[in-house]
């Protein structure tokens, strides 16, 4: 467990923590404007998290005796470095517990987690108008990528591309 002040403390995720993190999970959607896209259960949650073969990791932050924050992270792969790096999936603070340190404890936990494991990398997105983050974020030494496009393939578009045999045997 880490400690960042005197009242927050960070550590991995639990089982027990999976239904407050889909609650923090469906407020971070809604706060992004984007709460009618989420669409993420406690069972999802749970099984990417503790299922057979985790896909997920994460960390929450506890302060006055209860979670105020979490991250999610997962691993992803570096070619040019070749070794592995983490991305920050989602992370949300409460209200009341923005601009207490919860934030920076959290980052401190993922990049811990890469120090410790010879990873490289530590990314995440930022939306273009969430200028607070942006703002706490370069505070923590994060540099935008802004020469590198998002793109996405998803919905019918994705049915159809995965859909097609072309090149199975």
């Amino acid at each position: 467990m880490t400690s960042v002040g005197a009242d927050v403390r960070t550590r991995l995720v639990r089982e027990p923590d999976v239904e407050t993190i889909v609650r923090m999970v469906h407020d971070l959607a809604a706060y992004e404007k984007s709460g009618n896209e989420c669409r993420l259960t406690v069972d999802q949650l749970r099984q990417a998290l503790f299922g057979e073969r985790p896909s997920l990791y994460g960390h929450v932050a506890e302060a006055e005796g209860r979670m105020v924050g979490f991250v999610l992270w997962f691993l992803n792969f570096s070619t040019w470095t070749g070794t592995h790096g983490v991305y920050g999936e989602d992370m949300y603070v409460e209200p009341e517990f923005r601009r207490h340190g919860v934030g920076r404890a959290l980052f401190e936990a993922m990049a811990r987690e890469c120090v410790q494991r010879g990873y490289q990398r530590l990314e995440f997105w930022t939306l273009d108008w969430n200028t607070g983050t942006i703002a706490f974020t370069a505070s923590l030494g994060a540099k935008p990528m802004d020469e590198w496009t998002v793109y996405r393939i998803s919905g019918p578009e994705l049915t159809e591309l995965g859909g097609s045999p072309a090149g199975e045997p």
